[in-house]
């Protein structure tokens, strides 16, 4: 989540960069950064969705009947969902 924020951040100094220099705007490598960008924020939500079904998977153990039981003996608890808020789920957009 911490490298989430951190690249949410980062990406919001650089597009008011990348709009103040017209020819950065028309650079090619500028283009491959944002499509590998694109590609970045992909990866992030296939990963935010791959811990949200484990962590289902874990609830639903944690509250069913016989694991529940082993559950309470081992300390194992539900866990909480990982979820963007505000602003992390907001588009990020570059326009030419």
């Amino acid at each position: 989540m911490a490298a989430e924020a951190a690249l949410t951040q980062a990406l919001g100094r650089l597009f008011p960069v990348a709009e103040a220099y017209p020819q950065l705007r028309a650079c090619e490598n500028f283009a491959d950064l944002k499509r590998e960008l694109a590609g970045t924020e992909d990866k992030i939500a296939y990963a935010r969705q791959f811990y949200n079904s484990a962590v289902q998977s874990l609830n639903t153990a944690v509250q069913t009947v016989p694991t529940s039981i082993i559950a309470g003996f081992g300390g194992f608890c539900a866990e909480p969902y990982l979820e963007a808020v505000g602003d992390e789920r907001a588009d990020v957009s570059v326009r030419f």
